[in-house]
């Protein structure tokens, strides 16, 4: 539970108004604490003289250095009454981004919640984009499919030698013969589109796949 001083800011202001002065005084005593207010809605605790200081300067209220003044003595008075009505700092673990630190000056919560999830799902993208430049290199292989690659004697670069290659004379012309019309023919088969090998009464003799499986082999 967040432990707060008896005396509201609300009270300290009264009290620095009621000691009159000028009115550009008045106005900016007022301004401060309208900041200091809009902080602590937030659940900001750090009322720091100079993180104030940046807020001030960044409404126009007056310039952050102005703070260190001793003419301004009861604006850091003000400042010190939030900072003791809003208790400690809670520790932080790691700082926000300093891209991330203007949203604390976006005043409506749902504009600031909407901004921040804008941001969050930038870096987000950004991070895939830089791993994907860090992977730009591809590597296809074109080698076609039963190929096996040899390293050959005295030869740097490893050859790929093909499945048709790797065939004796009499394989090849046994493939050749295994899917040629006239075959098929003799043996009342028939081949449909997907490659299968069917009979006259339309049975499945080879799957599909079987005929085209035997030319891609063959290089044909």
């Amino acid at each position: 539970m967040m432990t707060t001083t008896a005396i509201h800011p609300d009270a300290v202001l009264e009290s620095l108004l009621a000691k009159g002065g000028r009115s550009q005084r008045q106005r900016n005593l007022k301004a401060v604490h309208g900041i200091c207010h809009r902080q602590h809605q937030v659940g900001v605790r750090d009322f720091s003289t100079a993180g104030i200081g940046k807020l001030c300067e960044a409404a126009g209220v007056l310039k952050g250095r102005a703070l260190y003044n001793a003419q301004s003595a009861d604006y850091r008075t003000l400042i010190e009454a939030w900072a003791a009505y809003a208790g400690p700092a809670m520790p932080q673990a790691t700082q926000a981004p300093a891209s991330h630190a203007y949203l604390l000056r976006i005043e409506d919560p749902a504009i600031r919640s909407l901004m921040q999830a804008i941001i969050v799902e930038r870096d987000k993208l950004k991070a895939q984009i830089n791993t994907l430049k860090a992977n730009t290199k591809v590597i296809i292989d074109r080698r076609p499919l039963g190929a096996q690659v040899v390293a050959a004697q005295g030869c740097a670069t490893p050859l790929t030698v093909t499945a048709a290659s790797q065939l004796t004379d009499s394989e090849r012309q046994a493939l050749r013969r295994a899917v040629a019309p006239e075959f098929l023919r003799d043996q009342g088969w028939r081949e449909l589109e997907h490659g299968e090998i069917v009979n006259d009464k339309g049975r499945t003799v080879f799957d599909p796949g079987y005929a085209t499986a035997i030319r891609k082999v063959l290089g044909s």
